[in-house]
């Protein structure tokens, strides 16, 4: 095998490494939140340094593979896929973190609203994840195209829970009831946006296969598999 494939094979584990750490904390985040654990909280916020460090190692490893290999045509494609799937990863751990700084204002709410449907949405978002990952790392596209599906039952369920926290500030004069359906809501939207970055991600491996952009497009879902 040669020197610029063995690098490429240590920066696609990088960003597996990286991927799950990044679910690993949606997972925590989630659970920090659901069930009212600040401990789980501050362990995201610990990971959430890791996540950085390993974004910048990431960086640096992909932009020296460019200036030493000057790779070429797919190469070329599967580094720059490396790099903005990088960047995706490092947003979605900042937005875990900005979930479980929601969850530690609520983790004395006697009772938590919506905790149900928060934790299906943490766990879609989990295997949005995780898939997105392993769908670089393979190559595959068909995996890549039921992550752009699996993104509608995400913002169906966040739609829902919108749609109660609404109709429960509305029915309220409490303004720290409000306050702490307004932390749910940003929780959930925090969600919701990961779930939107594991689109980013499928849509590069779909770019990177077949060199198709498909960003921006309604017509994603046809995008071949293979």
């Amino acid at each position: 095998m040669r020197p610029f494939e063995e690098e490429l094979k240590v920066l696609k584990s990088k960003l597996q490494d990286m991927g799950s750490l990044v679910a690993h904390s949606v997972h925590k985040s989630v659970q920090a939140l659901v069930e009212q654990n600040s401990d789980y909280a501050h362990q995201v916020l610990r990971d959430e340094s890791r996540i950085n460090q390993l974004e910048i190692q990431i960086d640096d490893l992909a932009t020296t593979l460019i200036a030493r290999e000057q790779p070429v045509a797919r190469d070329m494609r599967l580094v720059v896929a490396a790099i903005k799937i990088n960047g995706e990863l490092e947003r979605m751990g900042d937005l875990a973190a900005l979930v479980v700084e929601r969850a530690l204002s609520l983790v004395r709410v006697p009772q938590l609203k919506c905790s149900a449907s928060l934790e299906k949405i943490g766990n879609l978002v989990q295997q949005m994840v995780l898939q997105s990952l392993d769908a670089f790392v393979t190559e595959d596209a068909e995996k890549a195209n039921l992550i752009l599906a699996a993104d509608n039952e995400v913002d169906a369920v966040r739609n829902e829970i919108s749609d109660e926290l609404v109709r429960s500030m509305a029915a309220t004069n409490d303004v720290d009831e409000v306050e702490r359906d307004l932390d749910i809501l940003i929780a959930a939207r925090s969600l919701e946006r990961i779930a939107d970055h594991t689109t980013n991600i499928a849509e590069e491996i779909i770019f990177l296969v077949h060199g198709v952009d498909v960003r921006h497009s309604f017509q994603r879902e046809t995008v071949p598999a293979a």
